[in-house]
């Protein structure tokens, strides 16, 4: 304490001290715990020897009679009889600070961070005690530290998407391969993050750590609009024009990714939106819509002109990396085998006209997919087998569901291995056998002297271990053998004449407010008590109850007051982050589904939309909670961008069934997934490995972060591919086979004419003979 006291800031012509920027007293000193005061007369005891001195728990007793409260001052207490304090593991000292210019707040920032410094310079000297400080700024500092120490993590992450993305749009026909457009997909995705950013930084928007899942955001969704139009690509004929292939997968492709980019911005939006009460959520929101709009405008242009430039590459049978002109194969087979390897093509005149095949059906993850994984799925006896796994997915997700509580623990948010965290954890450890000190504010004029408005007063705080100027005053009276019925001119006089006579009342004479009136009449226009519960280790839900008890009493009591301390600004704002992040995104689902119902052909591919949602999101919120993540900002957050991610990747599968006629359930689930499966597969694959290295930084946000993403990521996986396509075999929409016989007299005939034009593009005209 004397250390703290001498620090001293450095400014032009002065240096200032503890003494300087204090909060004072009545008597003009500093204010300081009374725990202070209390090891001072134990000093001055043991250095006169007495033995009589004894410190009381959670009131003890000082010199001139004051009656203070230490159960937020001492920790880890153990008591003899009549509360005598045995021990104590932990004291807990707070300095205040004045803010009332910008030239005192200055020097009290800068006087926080010789605090920090001194008392980590006091510890090295001390290795015996441990000390943990903390600041008015350690909570934003620590929560910033989060981008300093993420920052190698998020480049090996980069590294890892690239060559990922590049690998799965590789084949080994070396002019259907196309390694590039994999890059210029993530390029696109990260042009889009990149202008987002820049836009909220020349509108003065403030940076924050949440900033940190965006990127993961855009990757789960950009990608997968990338991918989805390369599998489209391959699906077109090759002997069609680069135009006409390009505007196949735009129509193909562009409704399901413009439908899902309309939801993003609608869902996020309304998390912009003055709906949101919380800041950072709402400057997240924002970042998320702006991401995603030019992403949207990225992908329609600088995507789909490098698709129709791969596309002329294709065409002129160029290499895909080197841009270079594939030799036929008899020019090839005089050239080394390493040289073939690389330029390994096949070419249109090597297919037989009775064969019809795809030449991408060579692409590793659509060949798994055609001639295995689609029959393996489907087969009659691994049904039964996914039913099951299913119903044992539920009953964990329902066993976590029921353990869910919400984060209010301030560590949640920050770097782990920061001031912040050992604070916090030390006070929890050793201060949560009483909650912090609660203001109980009465801002009206009442009549303190009438005997039914005191025990009204005393009544509202009933429950509570209390040290209040009025209890003290009431106890005082009785011990003088005075009335507390008193008419009022008595009883302000009696007031004010006890606050200058008796020294007990002195510490509590700021809490009560006197108004003068005519004819020199006094009045008590305002009085405050300090609360003090008594809690057990469930210190946080405890506090919440009782914030919301006393709140409601406010609000039905027939005196006016208010409940405040610091520690509900934090509860406050956790209570907001879940509550308005899941409003607002039950307005937007609502909004959504109401608007998709005039767009989708099909009201059952609603249906299946919204139980395929409300499975995943039920399944993520049960496993978080089993893997302790708590539902805070964070979590909430990534809830909604999983319902989002879920109609990402389930939406198109879920079309693709619905609206396909003729044929069986099961044709068309094996249908759906060779169309669909590839772009959901390669995106996943590339989100999961992006997602890997943010598991290693060293911070809880992150760690929230990465275990939130990767169970929306893992479950949605898990429904497109197992669940989906198993239970759609044998539930409705029904198949009919409704199979026209044609009369072979009235047959159709195609004759195709091909045409080759001065640069040798190949264009084929259809001519059509009934």
């Amino acid at each position: 304490h004397s250390a703290v006291t001498r620090i001293q800031v450095q400014r032009p012509g002065f240096n200032y001290t503890f003494a300087h920027i204090c909060i004072l007293n009545n008597d003009k000193t500093c204010i300081v715990d009374d725990i202070v005061h209390v090891l001072e007369e134990l000093k001055a005891a043991r250095s006169s020897n007495r033995t009589n001195f004894a410190i009381t728990y959670p009131i003890t007793h000082l010199k001139d009679g004051r009656e203070v409260y230490n159960g937020h001052q001492l920790g880890g207490v153990t008591v003899h009889s009549k509360d005598r304090v045995k021990s104590a593991e932990a004291i807990q000292l707070t300095y205040y600070l004045q803010a009332i210019n910008s030239l005192n707040d200055m020097v009290a920032e800068k006087w926080e961070s010789i605090f920090c410094d001194t008392v980590e310079l006091f510890q090295k000297s001390n290795r015996k005690v441990k000390m943990y400080p903390f600041t008015s700024s350690s909570l934003k500092e620590d929560f910033q530290k989060t981008s300093r120490v993420s920052e190698r993590y998020l480049i090996t992450s980069l590294v890892l998407v690239v060559t990922l993305a590049i690998l799965c749009c590789s084949m080994q026909d070396c002019v259907r391969s196309k390694p590039w457009l994999g890059l210029l997909g993530l390029l696109t995705v990260t042009l889009a993050t990149l202008t987002a950013a820049g836009i909220i930084n020349l509108t003065g928007g403030k940076y924050n750590s949440t900033f940190l899942g965006i990127p993961f955001i855009m990757l789960g969704h950009g990608l997968y609009g990338t991918f989805e139009m390369l599998s489209s690509w391959r699906k077109t004929r090759e002997d069609q024009h680069v135009k006409e292939r390009t505007a196949a997968v735009f129509a193909d492709s562009m409704l399901s990714f413009s439908l899902t980019t309309a939801m993003y911005l609608v869902t996020f939006g309304i998390g912009a939106s003055p709906f949101t009460n919380i800041e950072a959520a709402r400057i997240f929101c924002c970042n998320s819509c702006i991401a995603i709009f030019f992403n949207y405008l990225y992908v329609l242009s600088f995507y789909g002109s490098s698709l129709v430039f791969t596309g002329y590459i294709e065409n002129n049978y160029q290499h895909s990396i080197f841009c270079r002109k594939v030799p036929k194969p008899e020019v090839l087979q005089e050239k080394p085998a390493w040289y073939r390897f690389l330029l390994t093509a096949k070419f249109s005149e090597d297919t037989a006209d009775s064969e019809e095949t795809n030449t991408y059906e060579s692409h590793l993850l659509v060949w798994f997919l055609k001639r295995y994984y689609c029959d393996w799925i489907t087969n009659t006896y691994v049904k039964p087998f996914v039913v099951l796994f299913y119903l044992v997915y539920i009953s964990f997700a329902l066993m976590g569901y029921l353990q869910v509580s919400e984060g209010s623990d301030l560590s949640n948010i920050v770097a782990t291995a920061t001031r912040t965290i050992e604070y916090t954890t030390a006070q929890q450890k050793y201060f949560s056998n009483y909650s912090p000190v609660i203001g109980f504010y009465i801002y009206e004029s009442i009549e303190y002297w009438n005997t039914s408005v005191q025990e009204d007063v005393l009544e509202y705080t009933k429950g509570f271990v209390r040290i209040s100027w009025f209890e003290s005053y009431l106890n005082y009276l009785r011990k003088l053998n005075i009335s507390t019925g008193l008419p009022k001119k008595n009883f302000t006089d009696m007031l004010r004449n006890s606050f200058l006579k008796a020294p007990q009342f002195a510490h509590f004479s700021e809490d009560i407010i006197f108004s003068k009136k005519y004819n020199n009449e006094v009045d008590v226009v305002a009085s405050r008590m300090f609360l003090v519960a008594k809690t057990m280790e469930t210190k946080r839900e405890e506090l919440y109850d009782l914030l919301e008890t006393l709140r409601k009493l406010s609000l039905t009591s027939k005196v006016k007051f208010i409940v405040f301390n610091p520690s509900f600004v934090y509860m406050d704002r956790y209570a907001s982050s879940v509550g308005a992040p899941l409003q607002n995104s039950c307005i937007s689902a609502l909004f959504l589904l109401f608007f998709s119902a005039f767009l989708v052909a099909d009201s059952l591919i609603n249906v299946w939309l919204t139980l395929t949602v409300a499975s995943v999101e039920f399944g993520v919120i049960g496993f978080m909670t089993l893997w302790k993540v708590e539902l805070d900002c964070i979590s909430v957050l990534c809830l909604i961008y999983g319902i989002n991610y879920t109609i990402d990747n389930c939406a198109p599968l879920l079309s693709t069934f619905v609206l396909g006629k003729e044929f069986t359930r099961t044709k068309w689930v094996k249908n759906a997934l060779e169309v669909h499966g590839v772009a959901i597969l390669q995106s996943y694959l590339c989100y999961i490995v992006g997602l890997i290295p943010l598991a290693a930084v060293p911070s809880n946000l992150t760690r929230t972060l990465f275990r939130c993403l990767f169970l929306i990521a893992l479950v949605t996986f898990f429904h497109c591919f197992a669940i989906l396509p198993v239970i759609l075999t044998f539930l409705p929409p029904s198949k009919k086979k409704r199979k026209e016989k044609k009369n072979p007299e009235n047959r159709e005939e195609i004759e195709c004419v091909e045409m080759v034009d001065m640069d040798s593009t190949r264009v084929v005209d259809q001519i059509t003979t009934v």
